[in-house]
């Protein structure tokens, strides 16, 4: 009996430890507890649990988080702009402050009726982008709602579609690459008009006669180590971190590259969804990005 009583205290004291180590990290699916508009007002529908965004020939509209976050997973579930939705630019990224921004970046473009829409992802460090890859999604995300995720530590960042990754930016400073580890990033979304480049370059044309244009939001959800405003982001990310005392779920060793199984869906995404790789693109870069050259899955 005693045995059993002192696991129980175990078990509880360690129950206890976990929540005191996942205090700091935001979690919820409410859209007023996590993010506020940020531009076009009236451009936003509130169906029950449902956000929707509207564009048309005045305004789009984007919403924000109400706080920053170093570390964890960030998702929304989201059903695409239907039927002719050319010109048009569903994003969903992160993204830091100032010149020397971090960003991770989904943006979702728009196409003709009946073409499958094309998925963009980029990533910023210290100001610096031009890594795009783009990819065709293996069902159509105008017809239902997927999740679409952002998962980012000291190793990694991953971008992953219903769970399954579709890119991985690695930790590679070891080789002189820097990596975005020390900013606080906002979580964002917005659907505007980008009729100049997101449809076949630009060729194709916003038809405003299919307007309005909407994008549907639910289920959105933040498991992330939250950073005041007021603290120095070097403090942030020694308060992200875990030490002894404190175990986050993001530096589970686990978590510091993909398993086997997201590493075999990853090769499946790369041989049958994406058609452009900033890492293959010689004509931009004639000599190879550095971390095109060290990492197989950039």
């Amino acid at each position: 009996m005693s045995g059993s009583l002192g696991f129980f205290f175990v078990g509880l004291t360690l129950l206890l430890l976990v929540g005191v180590a996942n205090a700091v990290a935001n979690t919820s699916n409410k859209f007023d507890q996590l993010f506020q508009p940020s531009w076009a007002f009236d451009h936003f529908i509130h169906e029950g649990d449902l956000l929707k965004l509207k564009l048309d020939n005045f305004s789009g509209a984007g919403f924000t988080s109400k706080s920053k976050y170093m570390f964890g997973k960030v998702t929304i579930q989201l059903k695409l702009v239907e039927g002719d939705s050319a010109g048009t630019v569903t994003a969903f990224y992160m993204s830091s402050d100032g010149p020397n921004h971090n960003e991770f970046d989904f943006e979702f473009l728009g196409n003709t009726t009946g073409e499958p829409y094309s998925v963009q992802t980029n990533v910023y460090v210290n100001g610096v982008g031009n890594r795009e890859q783009r990819l065709n999604l293996w069902f159509d995300p105008t017809k239902d709602f997927h999740s679409y995720s952002i998962f980012w530590n000291q190793r990694q960042v991953v971008f992953l579609v219903d769970e399954t990754p579709i890119r991985v930016h690695t930790n590679m400073e070891h080789k002189g690459i820097p990596f975005p580890k020390d900013q606080p990033m906002g979580v964002y979304s917005s659907l505007w008009n980008a009729d100049d480049w997101a449809t076949q370059g630009g060729r194709v044309k916003t038809d405003w006669s299919h307007a309005p244009f909407i994008a549907t939001y639910k289920n959105f959800e933040i498991n992330a180590c939250e950073c005041p405003v007021s603290v120095a982001a070097m403090d942030n990310a020694k308060k992200c971190t875990s030490s002894e005392g404190n175990k986050y779920w993001w530096d589970e060793p686990n978590l510091a590259e993909l398993n086997l199984h997201q590493s075999h869906q990853l090769m499946w995404v790369r041989a049958r969804h994406i058609f452009y790789d900033y890492c293959t693109d010689t004509a931009r870069f004639p000599v190879t990005p550095a971390e095109c050259v060290h990492h197989r899955h950039t």
